[in-house]
């Protein structure tokens, strides 16, 4: 336990990205069918609109291993003293926020684009921290 006290930012980091994109991929699964109206809708203006449900099916698939490595690796870091899972989901969870921040600012939603550069901070800081 003595590893989890000296690395207990980062396993507090990777809970919070675990939460946030577990969370987001169970809610496009149970609820797909608002998502593709409410995203297809926000992106009709854009060169996404015909892609919706290919990019939601896509960024569902991302948030989702994002999540899991995240988790894999709060275990892993707690129990195994390793890292590499708790990178990989670090990485891919700023991937995935990318990926969420550049269909906002397309869709010329500045204020949602705001709000993901609330996630990406803690998000870039645990790779800065795991590399």
């Amino acid at each position: 336990m003595e590893h989890l006290y000296a690395h207990i930012t980062e396993v507090l980091l990777l809970i919070f990205l675990a939460i946030v994109f577990i969370q987001s991929g169970l809610d496009k699964i149970f609820d797909w069918k608002g998502n593709l109206s409410w995203l297809t809708g926000h992106f009709s203006k854009t060169f996404l609109g015909k892609a919706i449900p290919l990019s939601l099916g896509f960024l569902l698939i991302v948030e989702m291993v994002s999540g899991v490595l995240c988790l894999v690796g709060v275990y892993e870091m707690i129990f195994m003293e390793s890292n590499v899972f708790a990178f990989y989901g670090a990485v891919l969870s700023c991937v995935a926020l990318l990926m969420l921040l550049f269909g906002q600012r397309l869709a010329k939603d500045y204020e949602g684009a705001k709000t993901i550069v609330i996630y990406f901070i803690p998000a870039i800081f645990l790779v800065f921290l795991l590399h």
